[in-house]
C-alpha cells in the first residue's frame, strides 16, 4: 500500500481526507486515488533514468481514467495503447499523438487509419499479416508510418500464466527466427513503413530482474544482427511488467529495474522506451465498500459487502490477493476470519478469503492496491451501475468519474417495434 493511505487516530485516510468523509459525500462502493502516490511513482521512474535517453509510455490499459491520463500527460509522458478507444482517451486527456506507441495483436483497419490520421509515434507490429495491412493502409493514405517489430523471445517470465506474454505458445509478438527476414522485407519492399525500433514485452507482475535481462539480451543480439545487414534502429521498447507488492511478493525497486536496462544500453546510442502500468498506478488506488451483512454458517463467516467482482474482477479472474483494511479500527468487536464476498450471483464473487478482521454490519472496509486493473475491468453484470471514482489531492476530493445511474444501464438499448 502507498504511504498516502494511512491511519490517523484509528481512522483510515487518503492523504488528508478521511475515508468516512468520502463515503458520506460519494457513497459506496467507490474508487479512491491518491494524486501524491501517482506523482511519486512517476517521479521514481523519471529519476531512475537520469540523463539516459528514454521515454516512459504509460500503459493505458492499467487505468484509463481521463484525470489520470491527464496527470501523466502533464509530466510529459508517452502512452502505450492497444485500441482506438484508448487512443481517443489519450488525445482527450491532452496526450500527444507523437508520443503514443500503438501495441496490440488485433488492430482493426479503422483503428490503424485513425492512428495514421493523428500521427501516432510508432506501431508495435505483432504479426506479418498486420504488417502487410499496415503498409497497405499507409500507402492508401500516402503516409509513411514508424514501426517496431515486437519479438517473442520464448522466455518464461515466471508470472501468472494469464499475464505471461513472452512464451512461444502466447499470441503475442513474432518468433525470433522470423525477425531478420521481416526487417529485410520492410527495408526492401515496404516504402510506407519506416523501421525505427524493436519491441519486447514478456509479461506482467514480474518480481525478478533476470527475465528482463534475458529478454534484453535477446533484443541486443538481434540488433547486432540487424546492423550487420545495414539496418540501424533508433529505439528499444522493453515494454512494462514490473511487479508490485500485493501480499508477500518482493519486486525489485524501480531504480534497480531501470538501472539494469540502462547499464546494457549506455553505449548503444539507442533510446530506451518502457511501458509501466501497474507499477505507476496500483498502489495509488483503493476500493471503498460497506459491509451490508454478516453471515455466519457452520463452516464460514461471510462479510457481504456492496462491491463485488463487477467492481474488482482480479480475485475471481486470477485468484489475486489484495490487502483488506477496516476504515475504522474497532476494539468492541472480536476479530474473526471472514470471507469478503459481494452481491453478484457467482461463487467466484469474492474480494478476499480468510481475512482476520473485527467487523460489524455497516462498517466500511478498504480494498488496497486496486489502482491498476480495477475500475478499467469493471462491468455491468447483474445490471449493476459502474461506481464513482474520486481523486484525493491533499485535503480536496475531486469526482473524476460519476456513478452510473440505473437509467444509464439501458439508455443505448431499444425495444422491438410493436407488433
Amino acid at each position: 500500500m502507498s504511504s498516502h493511505f494511512i491511519y490517523k487516530q484509528g481512522q483510515l485516510y487518503a492523504e488528508s481526507v478521511s475515508l468516512l468523509k468520502i463515503a458520506d459525500q460519494m457513497g459506496t462502493p467507490c474508487y479512491i486515488y491518491s494524486r501524491k502516490a501517482l506523482e511519486q511513482n512517476w517521479q521514481a521512474f523519471s529519476d531512475a533514468f537520469g540523463k539516459v535517453p528514454h521515454r516512459i509510455c504509460y500503459a493505458v490499459k492499467a487505468n484509463a481514467n481521463l484525470a489520470i491520463l491527464n496527470l501523466f500527460a502533464s509530466k510529459n509522458a508517452g502512452f502505450d495503447i492497444v485500441s482506438m478507444g484508448e487512443l481517443e482517451r489519450v488525445l482527450a486527456a491532452g496526450g500527444e499523438a507523437k508520443k503514443i506507441i500503438f501495441s496490440g495483436v488485433a488492430k482493426q483497419s479503422l483503428e490503424i487509419l485513425r492512428a495514421i490520421e493523428v500521427g501516432v509515434g510508432c506501431f508495435n507490429v505483432e504479426s506479418e499479416s498486420e504488417l502487410m495491412r499496415l503498409h497497405t493502409l499507409a500507402a492508401q493514405q500516402n503516409k509513411i508510418v514508424n514501426i517496431a517489430i515486437r519479438i517473442n523471445p520464448n522466455i518464461d517470465a515466471r508470472t501468472h500464466p494469464y499475464i505471461a506474454t513472452g512464451l512461444s505458445d502466447n499470441k503475442f509478438g513474432i518468433d525470433m527466427k522470423d525477425i531478420l527476414s521481416l526487417y529485410k522485407k520492410i527495408q526492401t519492399s515496404m516504402p510506407h513503413c519506416k523501421v525505427t525500433g524493436i519491441a519486447c514485452h514478456i509479461g506482467s507482475q514480474l518480481t525478478e530482474l533476470s527475465p528482463f535481462v534475458e529478454a534484453l539480451d535477446c533484443v541486443l543480439s538481434l540488433i547486432s544482427e540487424l546492423r550487420k545487414i545495414g539496418i540501424e534502429l533508433k529505439h528499444i521498447d522493453m515494454g512494462g511488467g514490473l511487479g508490485v507488492r500485493y501480499h508477500n511478493e518482493t519486486p525489485p525497486p524501480i531504480a534497480a529495474y531501470v538501472h539494469q536496462f540502462c547499464e546494457k544500453l549506455k553505449n548503444t546510442g539507442l533510446e530506451l522506451i518502457i511501458e509501466p502500468g501497474r507499477a505507476l498506478v496500483a498502489n495509488a488506488g483503493i476500493l471503498l465498500t460497506r459491509v451490508e451483512y454478516i453471515k455466519k454458517t457452520s463452516s464460514k463467516n461471510f462479510a457481504i459487502v456492496d462491491a463485488g467482482m463487477t467492481e474488482l474482477l482480479r480475485p475471481a479472474l486470477y485468484e489475486a490477493w489484495h490487502p483488506i483494511m477496516p476504515v475504522m479500527e474497532r476494539s468492541n468487536a472480536p476479530e474473526m476470519l471472514y470471507d469478503i464476498v459481494g452481491p453478484v450471483c457467482e461463487s467466484a464473487d469474492f474480494l478476499g478469503n480468510n481475512r482476520l478482521l473485527a467487523l460489524e454490519e455497516g462498517d466500511l472496509i478498504a480494498i488496497g492496491m486496486v489502482g491498476a486493473y480495477g475500475a478499467c475491468m469493471s462491468s455491468n453484470y447483474n445490471a449493476r451501475p459502474k461506481i464513482a471514482e474520486v481523486m484525493v489531492d491533499q485535503d480536496t476530493i475531486h469526482l473524476i468519474s460519476a456513478r452510473e445511474t440505473i437509467q444509464d444501464l439501458f439508455a443505448r438499448e431499444r425495444l422491438l417495434p410493436a407488433l
